[in-house]
Order: structure tokens, then C-alpha cells, then sequence
């Protein structure tokens, strides 16, 4: 009896694609069965790492950006549909911010694989071959910023007073904070980096922008009157572990390599990555009207972990 209704709900599913449910039916007997490694493509995913040197270490980095690259697309995929969503709840959104944190926490833990998984004296010698090359470079960092919050947000400090309610998308997208990783603003020279990084992947973003304007996570919580408690809580979360915590571990692990001995090394992408990685420098903030005036002040020395 059961066999029977599952069968006529199978035809009902193609019937309704106005698709022949025989011909699916037949299709299942020759169809071979799924295998994990088929399934999850296991066999292409490890032959992914391709290092320049022979260093070792070399590809235990490699596999420890391209898996922060995937939990960076798992924060996308959250916040994507957070955006999509016309009317979210705060049980719906409590739900999905709640799974970004997850994601974001697992980003802050994982960086003693970086501190502690490389050897010093190697790991600052095969560094070289990657200049130009930074983690700045990342796209998806760039696309989960502008999901979560609206631009002027992402204004470097020292730009916001010199740009007016008329500006345009390029100009607002020439003050962002990021920019000034690799931007002179004196000169207006900008590094092999940033260009590359801008030439690749600008215009997408200043679509997606464009798309999202008055769409953001954000402007969802501005439009819909004060949140619940509970919703404030995980979101305020949300901004200290994306915006606070992981830059300040990014930025202790860049010291061990890079300052451990007082040498200052440079970056591979040529930032001043002392200013750019720690929050007091940035002051990225996704919800900024969720904090009080006192924690605004101390964002760069901020700490949500009593």
C-alpha cells in the first residue's frame, strides 16, 4: 500500500513538470547508485592544493584557505537567503544568525591551524612566492559585508566627511575602508594587489551593492521596528565575532609570523596589516545602531566572552 502511494506521488511530481514519469522510472534502473566520494567529489577536492615550493607547510596553508574559503560560502548562503526573505521573523532570523555564528566561530578557532600547524623559518621563506597574492583578495569577505550592512557602513573614518548624499556608487566604492589596504590616499597610487583584486571583481560587487540597496540585513531590522531581545543578542553576536574576534586572532597570528622577532615584515599584498586587521583601525561595524555609545568607543578593545 505504501509502495503504491509512493509510486503515484512520483507520478504526480513529473505530471506536474509535464514530464513523462515512466521514462524517470525506467531511468532509475539503470541509474548507478550515489557514493560519497562521487557525491561529495572527493577525488578533485584533494588534488586542489598546488604549491609553488616544495616546502611542506606550503600546502597545509593552502588547504587552510580553501577551507575558509568554504566556510565563508556557508556564511553567504545564510545571509543570501536572509536578504531574499521579504518579512523574516525574529524566530527566522534568530535562526539563521545564530548558524552564522557557528560558521564565524569556527573561522576564529581554526586559525591555530595557521599559528601552530607551519614551521616559522619555512613558512617566511616560501611566503615570498605568493606576493602579490593576500588574503585580501577575497571576494566573499567582500560579499558577506555587503549583505550585511549598507555602505556608508563600509566608508573608511577618514573618507566619510568627504562624501556627500549625491555621491555615486564609484564614488562611495573608491572610499571604502578596504581600499585603504592597498590605496595611497595621497597619491592615489595603488598597489599590484588591490588593482588586480578591483580588475577581477569590482564590478560585481558594485552590482551587488547596487542590488542591495535598502535590501541589506541591516536596513531588514531598520525597516521593521526595534527587534526582540533575543534577535539583538545573536546579532550583536554576529558583529563581535565577525568584525572583533576574527580580525583580532587574524592579527595575532600575523604577528607571530611577521613580529614575533620585531622584524615588521611586509605583507604578501603590501598592506600596513597592523592597521588594516585590527577593528580599532577599521571600525567595521554591520549593526551599528544596536550598540551604545560606550561600546562604539571601545570597538577595538571590545570583549562579549564574560
Amino acid at each position: 500500500m505504501e509502495n503504491s502511494k509512493l509510486i503515484e506521488q512520483i507520478k504526480e511530481k513529473y505530471e506536474k513538470l509535464g514530464e513523462n514519469p515512466e521514462t524517470h522510472l525506467k531511468g532509475l534502473l539503470t541509474a548507478k547508485p550515489i557514493n560519497y566520494w562521487d557525491y561529495l567529489h572527493i577525488e578533485t577536492l584533494l588534488s586542489l592544493q598546488n604549491p609553488r615550493t616544495d616546502f611542506k607547510d606550503e600546502e597545509i596553508f593552502i588547504m587552510y584557505h580553501q577551507m575558509t574559503e568554504l566556510v565563508l560560502k556557508m556564511i553567504v548562503h545564510e545571509v543570501k537567503q536572509i536578504v531574499s526573505e521579504p518579512d523574516p521573523s525574529d524566530d527566522y532570523l534568530i535562526t539563521k544568525i545564530s548558524r552564522v555564528n557557528r560558521y564565524t566561530k569556527l573561522l576564529i578557532t581554526s586559525f591555530a591551524i595557521m599559528k601552530d600547524g607551519m614551521d616559522y623559518d619555512d613558512y617566511n621563506i616560501f611566503r615570498n612566492t605568493l606576493t602579490p597574492a593576500s588574503g585580501f583578495q577575497s571576494a566573499q569577505f567582500r560579499f558577506i559585508e555587503l549583505y550585511c550592512t549598507r555602505l556608508s557602513n563600509l566608508v573608511s573614518n577618514s573618507q566619510k566627511d568627504s562624501l556627500d548624499s549625491n555621491a555615486t556608487m564609484e564614488q562611495r566604492f573608491e572610499k571604502l575602508y578596504w581600499k585603504d589596504a592597498g590605496l595611497n590616499r595621497k597619491t592615489g597610487k595603488k598597489t599590484l594587489t588591490l588593482t588586480q583584486f578591483e580588475k577581477k571583481y569590482q564590478q560585481k560587487l558594485m552590482t551587488l551593492a547596487q542590488d542591495l540597496e535598502g535590501k541589506t540585513i541591516e536596513d531588514k531590522l531598520l525597516l521593521n521596528g526595534q527587534p526582540g531581545d533575543e534577535l539583538i543578542k545573536v546579532l550583536k553576536r554576529f558583529d563581535y565575532l565577525y568584525n572583533v574576534k576574527w580580525p583580532i586572532v587574524h592579527l595575532g597570528t600575523a604577528q607571530h609570523y611577521l613580529d614575533s622577532k620585531g622584524e615588521n615584515k611586509q605583507a604578501t599584498g603590501g598592506s600596513e596589516w597592523k592597521k588594516y586587521l585590527h577593528p580599532a583601525y577599521q571600525q567595521r561595524r554591520f549593526f551599528p545602531s544596536l550598540w551604545s555609545e560606550e561600546e562604539l568607543a571601545d570597538w577595538g578593545n571590545l570583549n562579549l566572552e564574560q
